[in-house]
C-alpha cells in the first residue's frame, strides 16, 4: 500500500484533477491479487520482496487502468467499483480516460524503478516489460476484453467464453507469477510452471467470478450481483451448471498447484495459500 502511495514522485509537476482520479482509483482497495503473486512468486525463491514492489506496484496500475476502462458507458456502463462511485461517475469520462492512460503509461516507469533503486539486472527488467506489453495488449488483456464484448453479441462456444477468460483475467495473472519470477532469476522451467499455474489460477478465479455474480453477497462484493444476467452475458453457470462450475474451480485449483510441484519451485506455500483461499473466497 505505501508503495502505491508513492508511485507518482512528489517532485513531478502533474495536474492536480489528473492525479487526484489516478489515485482515487489506485487507493480504492480490493483484494490486490496481482501484486500480491508478484511478491509471492518472489519469496518462492528465497529472494527479499522488497525488490520486486515497484513491479507489483506496476502491474497494479494496469489492472486499475482496465477496471477505470472497463466501468465507462462505452464498454459495461457500472456505477460502482469496489463498493464506490466508478471513475468516470466522480471525474467525468474524459478525465478517467486519460486517468486509465496515464496510470498504463507510469506502470513502465515503476519497472524501471526495481533496476534503478534495487539493482535487478537490466536483462531481466527488459524481459518484465516485454512481457507486459504482451500480456497487457492486443494478444493479452485489451484482446480478451475485446473478445467479451463481442462475446455479448452472441457467444455460442465455451472455447470463445474460456479464451476471454484466460486473457482478459488469466494473463495479468500470468504476468505477475512470472515477474516475480524473473526478479528471483528463476530458470526457464520454472517460469513455464508459474506460467501454467497462473493460467489455471486466473482461469478459476473467472469463473468463481461467474459464480458469485449469481449467489454472491452484493455488500461483500462491492457490486451489484446478477449483473451477467442482466447483461445476457454468457457465462460458466449457463454453459455447465453450478455444480460442474464449482467442481471445475477445485480441478483447476489444484491442477495449478500440481503444477508448481512438478516445476520444483523452492517453496510454493505462499502461492498454495492464495490459491486456496481464491477457491474458497466469497467475495
Amino acid at each position: 500500500m505505501n508503495e502505491l502511495e508513492h508511485v507518482i514522485p512528489a517532485n513531478w509537476d502533474v495536474p492536480t484533477h489528473l492525479k487526484e482520479s489516478m489515485m482515487y482509483s489506485l487507493m480504492a482497495g480490493g483484494k490486490r491479487l496481482r501484486p500480491v503473486l508478484v511478491l509471492a512468486a518472489t519469496e518462492a525463491f528465497g529472494v527479499d520482496r522488497k525488490a520486486a514492489l515497484p513491479v507489483a506496484a506496476a502491474v497494479e496500475m494496469v489492472h486499475t487502468y482496465s477496471l477505470i476502462h472497463d466501468d465507462l458507458p462505452a464498454m459495461d456502463n457500472d456505477d460502482y467499483r469496489r463498493g464506490r462511485l466508478t471513475n468516470h461517475k466522480v471525474y467525468g469520462e474524459a478525465m478517467a480516460i486519460l486517468a486509465g492512460d496515464a496510470l498504463l503509461t507510469h506502470a513502465f516507469y515503476s519497472i524501471i524503478q526495481s533496476g534503478r533503486k534495487y539493482g535487478i539486472p537490466a536483462d531481466r527488467l527488459l524481459d518484465i516489460v516485454e512481457d507486459l506489453s504482451e500480456y497487457a495488449g492486443a494478444r493479452g488483456m485489451v484482446g480478451g476484453q475485446v473478445a467479451d464484448m463481442e462475446g455479448e453479441q452472441g457467444m455460442t462456444s465455451m472455447s470463445q467464453l474460456e479464451y476471454i477468460h484466460l486473457h482478459k483475467t488469466g494473463d495479468l495473472m500470468i504476468f505477475s507469477l512470472v515477474a516475480g519470477g524473473r526478479i528471483a532469476g528463476a530458470n526457464e522451467e520454472q517460469l513455464q510452471a508459474l506460467r501454467i499455474f497462473g493460467r489455471d489460477l486466473g482461469l478459476a478465479f473467472q469463473i468463481q467470478d461467474d459464480i458469485l455474480d449469481l449467489i454472491g453477497d452484493e455488500q461483500k462484493l462491492g457490486k451489484k450481483t446478477q449483473s451477467d444476467v442482466a447483461q445476457q452475458k454468457v457465462t460458466y453457470p449457463y454453459f455447465i451448471g453450478m455444480e460442474e462450475s464449482v467442481a471445475e474451480v477445485k480441478r483447476l485449483t489444484q491442477s495449478a498447484k500440481d503444477a508448481l510441484i512438478q516445476g520444483e519451485i523452492p517453496d510454493p506455500a505462499r502461492l498454495f495459500e492464495i490459491a486456496d483461499y481464491l477457491m474458497k473466497r466469497d467475495h
